[in-house]
């Protein structure tokens, strides 16, 4: 069982953020909206997978499980509310989410279906989740000359996603779930989510009117496909995924622990 804390973040969301806020970055600002704009309804997922799952369980097995969901759904409730708050600064600049109502579409066809097929969903995503965030932690320079408080926001939620990245693909496999969906739900997730983030940061991009610029294109290039990109760094914990033998916590690092120890004066305690 992972032992889970949930925070409450001490940053005011309430003022203005700027159009470009991620350092005058177009690119990075817009790939980070994109982002944020799946958050309220994919937590809201996720909240509901491992609750469904965790009621799926032998009555005998609940009570171990019960500390370890309560933390899950904290900690992605929380996320939920402040990337609410977040988002609703940004669509002031003219975004308009697309993400999320084609989510919700999808989300419709898993209605009355065996629980452990919305947590492999979960586990996919949590898997996509913890190592973006894990690059994060690792390249702090990539918010380096953002506010303080939006960069609280990203890491804290990266540091989070962090400790949480077992949870789903644990409940998944309490319940007898295969390895076999297991990766047949990563495939897809990988088509849905690629598709989904950088589509909606085009359209970011162009209503933003920076699409086209060479700049947006250089960073793109840079963050994503460059000798430290996320893409590149990223694809073979990803491919880490689909071997019989993995579990989420193969790939742990103290980032995380780091981060939160080092940064514990931006949040407080809000329950275990």
């Amino acid at each position: 069982m992972t032992d889970l804390t949930v925070r409450r973040l001490l940053i005011d969301l309430e003022r203005p953020v700027a159009r470009h806020w991620c350092g005058g970055d177009a690119f990075l600002t817009a790939w980070f909206n994109a982002l944020s704009m799946s958050f309220p309804v994919g937590e809201q997922f996720f909240i509901d997978s491992v609750r469904d799952g965790a009621k799926a369980l032998p009555e005998s097995e609940r009570a171990a499980w019960e500390a370890e969901v309560k933390g899950f759904v904290g900690q992605e409730a929380t996320h939920r509310r402040i990337h609410a708050l977040f988002n609703a600064q940004i669509e002031k600049h003219g975004l308009v989410n697309a993400w999320a109502p084609r989510a919700e579409a999808r989300m419709k066809v898993l209605a009355g279906a065996d629980p452990r097929h919305a947590l492999g969903i979960t586990a996919a995503n949590e898997h996509f989740t913890a190592l973006f965030a894990e690059w994060l932690l690792g390249h702090p320079e990539v918010l380096a000359h953002s506010e303080p408080r939006l960069q609280a926001l990203w890491l804290w939620h990266s540091a989070e996603e962090a400790e949480h990245k077992s949870t789903a693909f644990d409940l998944y496999q309490a319940l007898g779930g295969n390895h076999a969906w297991r990766v047949k739900w990563m495939r897809r997730i990988t088509v849905f989510f690629l598709a989904d983030a950088l589509r909606q940061t085009v359209n970011n991009l162009r209503r933003d009117g920076t699409l086209w610029r060479w700049s947006t294109w250089r960073s793109a290039a840079r963050h994503l496909l460059g000798r430290q990109g996320l893409l590149r760094e990223t694809f073979a914990p990803w491919r880490a995924y689909f071997r019989p033998d993995f579990h989420p916590e193969h790939q742990h690092s103290e980032r995380s622990a780091t981060w939160l120890r080092e940064n514990s004066a931006l949040f407080v305690a809000v329950g275990r």
